[in-house]
């Protein structure tokens, strides 16, 4: 079958050429710096040989990672479950056999794979092969999915895993990727991106999201396809907004209804009935977002989970590592140290 790179022409250099971060012929080396970006996971060649000719690019913007890497060898990649994080892997030549939860993916140029946290993965990498792929934190994710939804999620989000980017339904995250791609590549003369606003990232990070759960079939397709009752009112997704772009400041119930344009008391039943939470909890679900993010930039050597959690309004360490723990899975200081 003849398959073309969807998101290749037009560009006068390698997508991301401008955020390298490691290139390496070491295969011990490539699995070590891979899993910094990714997670723990078994490394093989299978091909002739005992060097590679790794090398990785990449982006992160809030919650997502944007990338593209090659091994410059056939190897056998095993990192178990992913967990914490959704990837997105599309070829811009070569192939990927990949098996994912029971499926496999013969992933192309025109086939992209779509790997969900809790399923068990392994993938075949051709020795030709060089890919495109996006990283989505698995919190980030589901936070996305709940608003949408308007209550909670009994099950994991789970993708079937074959992304067809031929398929009418796929044409909108093909343009969004080559979108993006190519906004990343542009050189600013002061050194500076629109990305790099906060405000920009996380209307990048939500359209990212959105895009690929309406486009990519998984558990909860039909219900985000049912534009019925449960459907928020406006001042419920404005007080969302609002949230988002000032958590930072000190927000009180009285602010959020005043933004709202309703009684507190409209703004707490509004919450309890489509999002199945509170205001306040709400910002506070923000607000340990926005920990994350902080403790996943930062150094170890320069920072403390307490200084980052005070700064985001958490004064009681004890009771915020509860919290942080119950939400993502680990402690804000195994995050740091990541």
């Amino acid at each position: 079958m003849e398959t073309r790179d969807h998101f290749g022409p037009g560009h006068a250099r390698p997508m991301l050429a401008n955020f390298p971060l490691f290139c390496t012929s070491d295969p011990d080396e490539a699995r070590a710096r891979v899993s910094k970006v990714f997670c723990e996971h078994r490394l093989k060649l299978v091909s002739g040989g005992s060097r590679v000719g790794a090398e990785m690019y990449f982006r992160p913007i809030r919650g997502i990672g944007i990338g593209r890497m090659r091994y410059g060898a056939s190897v056998d990649i095993d990192p178990g479950r992913l967990e914490n994080f959704a990837l997105i892997q599309m070829p811009i030549h070569g192939s990927e056999v990949i098996t994912h939860g029971g499926h496999t993916v013969d992933s192309n140029p025109d086939l992209a794979s779509v790997l969900s946290p809790t399923l068990p993965v392994r993938i075949c990498h051709g020795a030709d092969t060089e890919k495109l792929f996006v990283k989505i934190d698995r919190d980030v994710l589901e936070r996305h999915c709940r608003q949408h939804l308007g209550g909670e999620l009994k099950d994991p989000v789970e993708f079937l895993p074959a992304m067809s980017l031929t398929a009418p339904r796929c044409l909108s995250w093909v343009r969004l990727m080559k979108w993006l791609y190519e906004e990343l590549g542009q050189d600013s003369p002061d050194g500076h991106s629109v990305l790099d606003s906060p405000l920009f990232a996380a209307q990048i990070e939500q359209m990212v999201i959105t895009t690929l759960l309406l486009c990519q079939p998984h558990n909860y397709s039909e219900r985000l396809a049912d534009d019925g009752p449960s459907i928020a009112p406006h001042f419920i997704r404005r007080v969302e907004r609002f949230v988002e772009e000032n958590a930072h400041e000190a927000l009180t119930i009285g602010d959020l209804a005043e933004e709202a344009g309703v009684s507190t008391r409209s703004l707490f039943a509004g919450f309890r009935r489509y999002r199945n939470t509170t205001p306040m909890q709400y910002l506070k679900d923000v607000r340990m977002q926005r920990v994350r993010e902080a403790l996943l930039r930062a150094s170890p050597q320069t920072t403390t989970v307490t200084t980052v959690a005070g700064r985001w309004g958490f004064s009681h360490l004890g009771h915020f590592t509860v919290d942080y723990k119950r939400c993502f899975g680990e402690s804000p200081s195994v995050t740091l140290h990541r």
